[in-house]
Protein backbone atom coordinates (compact mmCIF):
# COMPACT_ATOMS: atom_id res chain seq x y z
CA UNK A 1 0.00 0.00 0.00
CA UNK A 2 1.04 3.62 -0.59
CA UNK A 3 1.44 6.15 2.50
CA UNK A 4 -0.44 9.32 1.01
CA UNK A 5 -0.51 12.38 3.65
CA UNK A 6 -3.82 14.19 4.00
CA UNK A 7 -2.88 17.34 2.64
CA UNK A 8 -1.74 15.38 -0.52
CA UNK A 9 -4.01 15.70 -3.49
CA UNK A 10 -3.59 12.14 -5.18
CA UNK A 11 -5.60 11.89 -9.17
CA UNK A 12 -7.80 9.02 -9.16
CA UNK A 13 -6.41 7.96 -12.03
CA UNK A 14 -2.11 7.62 -10.79
CA UNK A 15 -1.15 4.22 -10.47
CA UNK A 16 1.70 4.20 -7.54
CA UNK A 17 3.44 1.14 -6.53
CA UNK A 18 3.90 -0.50 -2.71
CA UNK A 19 5.44 1.35 -0.64
CA UNK A 20 5.32 4.55 -2.48
CA UNK A 21 5.40 7.65 -0.50
CA UNK A 22 2.91 10.72 -0.96
CA UNK A 23 4.90 14.01 1.11
CA UNK A 24 2.80 16.61 2.53
CA UNK A 25 0.58 18.80 0.07
CA UNK A 26 2.37 17.10 -2.74
CA UNK A 27 0.01 17.17 -6.35
CA UNK A 28 0.28 14.01 -8.30
CA UNK A 29 -1.33 13.70 -12.02
CA UNK A 30 -3.50 11.20 -13.84
CA UNK A 31 -0.99 10.22 -15.95
CA UNK A 32 1.65 9.31 -13.48
CA UNK A 33 3.15 6.45 -12.53
CA UNK A 34 5.46 5.58 -9.56
CA UNK A 35 7.25 3.07 -8.93
CA UNK A 36 7.84 0.88 -5.17
CA UNK A 37 9.54 2.56 -3.03
CA UNK A 38 9.76 5.88 -4.03
CA UNK A 39 9.36 9.29 -2.30
CA UNK A 40 7.65 12.16 -3.28
CA UNK A 41 8.25 15.62 -1.08
CA UNK A 42 6.26 17.44 0.43
CA UNK A 43 4.54 20.43 -2.04
CA UNK A 44 6.10 18.36 -4.85
CA UNK A 45 4.27 18.67 -8.16
CA UNK A 46 4.21 15.72 -10.36
CA UNK A 47 2.21 15.75 -14.07
CA UNK A 48 2.00 15.13 -17.37
CA UNK A 49 2.91 11.68 -18.81
CA UNK A 50 5.46 11.06 -16.24
CA UNK A 51 6.61 7.73 -15.32
CA UNK A 52 9.27 6.80 -12.59
CA UNK A 53 10.79 3.83 -11.36
CA UNK A 54 11.52 2.45 -8.47
CA UNK A 55 13.13 3.73 -4.78
CA UNK A 56 13.55 7.28 -6.21
CA UNK A 57 13.79 9.89 -3.55
CA UNK A 58 12.19 13.01 -4.29
CA UNK A 59 12.61 16.21 -2.11
CA UNK A 60 10.28 19.25 -1.45
CA UNK A 61 9.44 21.60 -3.93
CA UNK A 62 10.37 19.74 -7.21
CA UNK A 63 8.08 20.36 -10.25
CA UNK A 64 8.34 16.97 -12.19
CA UNK A 65 6.46 16.70 -15.63
CA UNK A 66 5.68 20.07 -16.82
CA UNK A 67 5.03 21.28 -19.90
CA UNK A 68 7.99 22.48 -22.03
CA UNK A 69 9.44 25.82 -21.83
CA UNK A 70 8.98 25.81 -26.00
CA UNK A 71 6.39 27.73 -27.56
CA UNK A 72 6.36 25.47 -30.34
CA UNK A 73 4.18 23.03 -27.62
CA UNK A 74 0.61 22.80 -28.47
CA UNK A 75 -0.46 20.50 -25.67
CA UNK A 76 1.22 16.79 -27.76
CA UNK A 77 0.75 14.06 -25.59
CA UNK A 78 4.34 14.03 -24.57
CA UNK A 79 6.44 11.96 -21.86
CA UNK A 80 9.33 12.40 -18.74
CA UNK A 81 10.48 8.94 -18.36
CA UNK A 82 12.82 8.68 -14.85
CA UNK A 83 14.29 5.31 -13.69
CA UNK A 84 15.39 3.80 -10.25
CA UNK A 85 17.47 5.10 -7.39
CA UNK A 86 17.46 8.81 -8.54
CA UNK A 87 17.92 11.30 -5.96
CA UNK A 88 16.26 14.73 -6.91
CA UNK A 89 17.04 17.72 -4.81
CA UNK A 90 15.14 20.57 -3.72
CA UNK A 91 13.20 23.22 -6.49
CA UNK A 92 14.09 21.05 -9.47
CA UNK A 93 12.32 21.26 -12.17
CA UNK A 94 12.23 18.56 -14.93
CA UNK A 95 9.80 18.44 -18.17
CA UNK A 96 8.01 16.92 -21.05
CA UNK A 97 9.35 15.91 -24.24
CA UNK A 98 8.36 17.88 -27.05
CA UNK A 99 6.79 16.54 -30.67
CA UNK A 100 10.43 18.33 -32.99
CA UNK A 101 12.26 15.66 -31.01
CA UNK A 102 11.50 11.86 -29.86
CA UNK A 103 8.74 13.33 -27.55
CA UNK A 104 10.35 12.06 -24.19
CA UNK A 105 12.78 13.64 -21.77
CA UNK A 106 14.44 10.57 -20.45
CA UNK A 107 16.67 10.30 -17.20
CA UNK A 108 18.56 7.16 -15.86
CA UNK A 109 19.35 5.32 -13.01
CA UNK A 110 21.32 6.34 -9.81
CA UNK A 111 21.60 10.33 -10.95
CA UNK A 112 22.72 12.40 -8.31
CA UNK A 113 20.47 15.83 -8.94
CA UNK A 114 21.27 18.44 -7.06
CA UNK A 115 18.92 21.33 -5.77
CA UNK A 116 17.81 23.87 -8.40
CA UNK A 117 18.72 21.65 -11.17
CA UNK A 118 16.80 22.29 -14.59
CA UNK A 119 16.12 19.40 -17.22
CA UNK A 120 14.49 20.69 -20.12
CA UNK A 121 12.49 19.32 -22.73
CA UNK A 122 13.77 16.24 -25.09
CA UNK A 123 17.43 15.81 -22.57
CA UNK A 124 18.87 12.55 -22.35
CA UNK A 125 20.49 11.68 -19.21
CA UNK A 126 22.17 8.31 -18.79
CA UNK A 127 23.37 6.64 -15.26
CA UNK A 128 25.19 7.41 -12.73
CA UNK A 129 25.74 11.10 -13.23
CA UNK A 130 26.06 13.84 -10.89
CA UNK A 131 24.55 17.25 -11.50
CA UNK A 132 25.17 20.02 -8.94
CA UNK A 133 23.72 22.84 -7.72
CA UNK A 134 22.00 25.34 -10.52
CA UNK A 135 23.26 23.10 -13.31
CA UNK A 136 20.92 24.20 -16.02
CA UNK A 137 19.93 21.80 -19.42
CA UNK A 138 18.69 23.11 -22.73
CA UNK A 139 16.27 21.44 -24.54
CA UNK A 140 17.80 18.32 -26.24
CA UNK A 141 21.09 17.73 -24.33
CA UNK A 142 22.43 14.26 -24.15
CA UNK A 143 24.61 13.34 -20.89
CA UNK A 144 26.36 10.16 -21.12
CA UNK A 145 27.12 7.80 -18.08
CA UNK A 146 29.11 8.48 -15.27
CA UNK A 147 29.39 12.63 -16.17
CA UNK A 148 29.82 15.10 -13.97
CA UNK A 149 28.38 18.99 -13.99
CA UNK A 150 29.72 21.71 -11.31
CA UNK A 151 27.10 24.05 -10.13
CA UNK A 152 26.02 26.98 -11.77
CA UNK A 153 27.01 25.21 -15.52
CA UNK A 154 24.67 26.15 -18.45
CA UNK A 155 24.56 24.09 -21.19
CA UNK A 156 23.66 24.84 -24.62
CA UNK A 157 20.46 23.51 -26.46
CA UNK A 158 21.61 20.01 -28.37
CA UNK A 159 24.67 19.73 -26.38
CA UNK A 160 26.02 16.06 -25.95
CA UNK A 161 28.48 15.31 -23.07
CA UNK A 162 30.40 12.24 -23.36
CA UNK A 163 30.35 9.59 -20.84
CA UNK A 164 33.33 9.79 -18.17
CA UNK A 165 33.43 13.37 -18.81
CA UNK A 166 33.61 16.46 -16.10
CA UNK A 167 32.11 19.93 -16.41
CA UNK A 168 33.98 22.57 -13.92
CA UNK A 169 32.15 24.99 -11.51
CA UNK A 170 30.23 27.73 -13.13
CA UNK A 171 30.93 26.72 -17.13
CA UNK A 172 29.21 27.94 -20.25
CA UNK A 173 28.93 24.61 -22.57
CA UNK A 174 28.01 25.59 -26.10
CA UNK A 175 29.65 22.50 -27.82
CA UNK A 176 30.12 18.63 -27.47
CA UNK A 177 32.44 17.01 -24.91
CA UNK A 178 33.69 14.36 -25.74
CA UNK A 179 34.03 11.59 -23.42
CA UNK A 180 36.58 11.33 -20.21
CA UNK A 181 37.22 14.86 -20.96
CA UNK A 182 37.63 17.48 -18.15
CA UNK A 183 36.34 21.10 -19.32
CA UNK A 184 35.63 24.39 -17.66
CA UNK A 185 35.20 27.78 -17.80
CA UNK A 186 33.42 30.55 -20.24
CA UNK A 187 34.44 30.14 -22.86
CA UNK A 188 34.81 26.37 -22.41
CA UNK A 189 38.40 24.89 -22.39
CA UNK A 190 39.68 21.43 -22.46
CA UNK A 191 41.98 21.63 -19.42
CA UNK A 192 42.64 17.46 -19.32
CA UNK A 193 41.55 14.23 -18.88
CA UNK A 194 38.84 12.88 -15.96
CA UNK A 195 41.42 10.64 -14.75
CA UNK A 196 40.81 10.75 -11.16
CA UNK A 197 36.92 9.59 -12.10
CA UNK A 198 38.43 7.02 -14.05
CA UNK A 199 40.57 5.64 -11.28
CA UNK A 200 37.02 5.83 -8.65
CA UNK A 201 35.40 3.76 -11.59
CA UNK A 202 37.98 1.20 -11.48
CA UNK A 203 39.99 1.82 -15.01
CA UNK A 204 43.16 0.17 -14.55
CA UNK A 205 46.22 1.80 -15.88
CA UNK A 206 46.32 0.59 -19.51
CA UNK A 207 43.18 2.00 -19.91
CA UNK A 208 44.22 5.26 -18.05
CA UNK A 209 46.99 4.99 -20.50
CA UNK A 210 44.64 4.73 -24.05
CA UNK A 211 42.24 7.74 -22.80
CA UNK A 212 45.23 9.91 -22.16
CA UNK A 213 46.76 9.03 -25.78
CA UNK A 214 43.06 9.74 -26.80
CA UNK A 215 43.13 13.32 -25.09
CA UNK A 216 46.84 13.45 -26.79
CA UNK A 217 45.88 12.79 -30.03
CA UNK A 218 42.62 15.15 -29.54
CA UNK A 219 44.44 18.21 -28.17
CA UNK A 220 47.63 18.19 -28.01
CA UNK A 221 49.56 17.41 -31.31
CA UNK A 222 48.07 20.17 -33.69
CA UNK A 223 45.93 17.58 -36.19
CA UNK A 224 43.13 18.50 -37.57
CA UNK A 225 39.94 16.95 -36.13
CA UNK A 226 40.05 14.06 -38.76
CA UNK A 227 43.22 13.85 -38.59
CA UNK A 228 42.50 12.55 -34.10
CA UNK A 229 39.49 10.63 -35.67
CA UNK A 230 41.78 8.47 -37.89
CA UNK A 231 44.96 8.14 -35.46
CA UNK A 232 42.09 7.86 -32.31
CA UNK A 233 40.24 4.59 -34.64
CA UNK A 234 43.82 2.94 -35.46
CA UNK A 235 44.15 2.93 -31.35
CA UNK A 236 41.97 -0.06 -31.00
CA UNK A 237 43.47 -2.48 -33.03
CA UNK A 238 46.99 -1.11 -31.78
CA UNK A 239 45.42 -1.48 -27.91
CA UNK A 240 42.59 -4.06 -28.02
CA UNK A 241 42.02 -3.56 -24.38
CA UNK A 242 40.87 -0.40 -24.55
CA UNK A 243 38.82 -1.44 -27.71
CA UNK A 244 35.33 -0.52 -26.25
CA UNK A 245 36.86 3.46 -24.51
CA UNK A 246 38.19 3.69 -28.25
CA UNK A 247 34.90 2.81 -29.97
CA UNK A 248 32.91 4.80 -27.26
CA UNK A 249 35.35 8.13 -28.50
CA UNK A 250 34.90 7.27 -32.62
CA UNK A 251 31.11 7.27 -32.41
CA UNK A 252 30.70 10.33 -30.04
CA UNK A 253 32.95 12.03 -32.69
CA UNK A 254 31.07 10.80 -35.76
CA UNK A 255 27.92 11.82 -34.32
CA UNK A 256 29.03 15.34 -33.00
CA UNK A 257 26.50 17.99 -34.04
CA UNK A 258 28.04 21.60 -32.68
CA UNK A 259 31.48 21.26 -32.93
CA UNK A 260 33.54 19.86 -30.29
CA UNK A 261 35.34 21.70 -27.19
CA UNK A 262 38.51 22.27 -28.42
Amino acid sequence: MATIHPTAIVDAGAELGENVTIGPYAIVGPHVRIGKGTTIGAHCVVEGRTTIGRDNRFFQFSSIGAVPQDKKYAGEPTELSIGDRNTVREFCTLNLGTAQDAGVTRIGDDNWIMAYVHIAHDCQIGHRTTLANNTTLAGHVHLGDWVTVGGLTGIHQFVKIGAHAMVGFASAVSQDVPPFMLVDGNPLAVRGFNVEGLRRRGFDAPRIAAVKQMHRLLYREGRTLEQAREAIAALGAEQPHAAADVAMMTGFLAGATRGIAR
